[in-house]
């Protein structure tokens, strides 16, 4: 069982994680640059063959399908199916930006705390099927048979995020105390 210490420690990591891109402008630009990336890519994958289509006639059409599959996923989920993709699509942000700065400053072992967060990215987020970006590798039927729509998935898969980051920690300071420092 967790001790109370412990999860302190966890939300302090947490929180330091997710206020990291917010520290420099470089690092919230990134932020919002793969929040909107996340978000498109993720109402796209709702329903890939409708996006191909219309996207494959021109790009011109591309503010309608993103505004009609927004609206497709608002009125066959709600407020909640909506929220789902808006929440996976900021917690991708902060992953992404953490784990480029954690490249950065520790080289490739320093990958190793946001390593779980890649399961995550594939598994959830679509919020009509299910399916996430596993839709576009072929996997959208099987996970359609799930219970709930895939919906476990989807929180399944926002929860990974959250562990992960929380876990990681601020990319520049060491997410775990030394004997010297207590």
């Amino acid at each position: 069982m967790l001790s109370r210490d412990s999860m302190s420690d966890y939300l302090r990591n947490l929180a330091a994680a997710v206020s990291y891109p917010f520290e420099t402008w470089r690092g919230t630009f990134g932020l919002v640059f793969v929040t909107v990336a996340t978000y498109v890519l993720l109402i796209l994958s709702t329903m890939p063959e409708f996006s191909l289509q219309m996207l494959g006639d021109g790009l011109d059409w591309f503010a309608y399908v993103l505004v009609s599959l927004t609206e497709t996923v608002y009125r066959s989920d709600g407020w909640t199916g909506l929220g789902i993709i808006v929440l996976y699509a900021l917690l991708s942000g902060v992953a992404v930006v953490n784990a480029v700065a954690q490249l950065r400053f520790g080289g490739l072992s320093g990958l190793t705390d946001l390593s779980g967060v890649v399961p995550g990215l594939l598994a959830s987020g679509c919020a009509s099927c299910g399916a996430g970006l596993l839709g576009f590798l072929g996997f959208a039927g099987g996970l359609a048979a799930l219970p709930y729509d895939g919906a476990l998935l989807r929180i399944g898969g926002l929860a990974l995020l959250v562990f992960f980051l929380g876990r990681a920690g601020h990319p520049e300071q060491c997410a775990f105390d030394t004997e010297a420092t207590r």
